[in-house]
């Protein structure tokens, strides 16, 4: 899953980016509101860590802004302001949680958790290609019945594969999903991926179930 955190204090930013990728999230970090609001308008996440006070526009305006915009993505406030009536403010805006700093990272997860369970109560959390099966609350992945150790990049490449079984998936869109804006995306990092995750998930069974789509992208393929 990826999460953007709007976060003008880089080392609260940058700390926060390192948890959440060590739990199997893509994580994009904005600086200043006017950034953050650019990438909440343009790109696809399933949650957004705010901070109110943000250099050039404030979260609360970010936060208005894109509800405005029919934008459901999830929204966690997390900042210093924690009187009841800036938690009331925050709530009433759109926010669908409020924590207030210094916080812990346990904590921080632990809401994450929660506001994604609230967001797919009417999703299955198994997701099925074939006889592979990858659980998205575990992170455990299974092909008949065997357990398949990934490290985190490359769990974040099958569950967005997964997602979109039977279609065709870019390199670019695989790349913008699991990497930040700064990753160069001329690289062939996804290509030594997919090679590994071939070698974990196809190789030693019966079918194959990623497939390369000549200069375009991968697909995983049900049967």
């Amino acid at each position: 899953m990826r999460i953007l955190v709007i976060e003008d204090e880089k080392k609260v930013a940058s700390f926060i980016k390192k948890g959440l990728e060590a739990e199997y999230f893509s994580v994009d970090l904005a600086f200043d509101g006017k950034e953050g609001l650019h990438f909440a308008l343009n790109e696809d996440y399933d949650l957004i860590i705010l901070d109110l006070m943000l250099p050039y526009k404030d979260g609360l305006s970010i936060l208005r802004e894109i509800r405005q915009e029919k934008i459901l993505t999830p929204v966690l406030i997390l900042t210093a302001k924690d009187s009841i009536k800036d938690k009331v403010i925050g709530l009433d805006s759109g926010a669908d949680d409020y924590l207030a700093k210094p916080f812990s990272f346990d904590e921080l997860l632990a809401r994450i958790r929660a506001i994604l369970r609230r967001k797919s109560v009417d999703e299955d959390n198994i997701l099925k290609a074939g006889d592979l099966i990858l659980d998205t609350q575990t992170h455990k992945v299974l092909r008949k019945n065997t357990q398949i150790f990934l490290t985190p990049k490359e769990y974040a490449i099958l569950e967005y594969l997964m997602r979109n079984k039977n279609k065709v998936v870019s390199r670019a869109k695989l790349t913008e999903h699991i990497y930040d804006f700064n990753f160069d995306t001329g690289t062939n990092v996804i290509d030594v991926f997919i090679n590994k995750l071939r070698n974990k998930i196809d190789k030693g069974f019966d079918k194959q179930l990623i497939y390369t789509v000549r200069s375009i992208g991968y697909m995983i393929k049900d049967y």
